[in-house]
């Protein structure tokens, strides 16, 4: 399959999870299409972005180890995202990266996450933290920077003043999820 046919496939993709699931079987099964996948995904004035971008995180939810040889790529480029439907999935990816990262299990994001990866991806969240994003890029957003914030305590301090600034105007949802967080940084900060 070459790049214009898995765009044209990527046409046909819908917000329903089988549609989304079916193209991302079909990445899965050739994984020679990822790196299109991802040129498609930070194409990111067209709208088609959007559909590669829940299929990326498809892709990635299943197997997380294929978006290591393009974390220098990923890392440059996920703050340029800019169309609300590919934000989420691509906020979730870095949620799940920094998870695999403090993961208790020896794995290769331990070994390849460089510190300027670390670094553009602490800047790109704090960025969706502090705009106007939907909550579900903010909450992602939350949960990357308070794992990274584990080894740099600044990041914490300026998580914990953005949401305390922040929740009384917020969702519930977002509320929910900032009290979650400022209580597990406390927490982390007496052990």
């Amino acid at each position: 399959m070459t790049k214009d046919q898995l765009y044209n496939e990527l046409t046909k993709v819908s917000a329903s999870r089988e549609s989304r699931l079916t193209c991302a079987q079909l990445v899965k099964n050739n994984m020679s299409l990822f790196p299109d996948l991802i040129d498609i995904l930070f194409n990111v004035n067209d709208e088609n972005s959007c559909h590669a971008a829940w299929v990326f995180e498809f892709v990635c939810a299943d197997y997380m180890y294929a978006i290591i040889p393009y974390l220098d790529t990923f890392t440059k480029k996920a703050s340029k995202i800019h169309l609300d439907s590919a934000m989420r999935p691509v906020a979730k990816v870095c949620s799940q990266i920094a998870t695999a990262y403090y993961s208790k299990e020896n794995n290769t994001f331990k070994r390849l996450l460089k510190p300027e990866h670390k670094k553009r991806l602490v800047e790109t969240c704090f960025d969706w933290m502090i705009n106007k994003h939907k909550v579900a890029v903010k909450v992602f957003a939350m949960e990357t920077l308070f794992l990274f914030g584990q080894d740099n305590a600044w990041i914490h301090k300026d998580l914990k003043q953005i949401l305390e600034q922040d929740a009384p105007t917020q969702s519930p949802a977002y509320k929910s999820r900032a009290k979650h967080i400022l209580i597990k940084m406390k927490k982390t900060s007496k052990s």
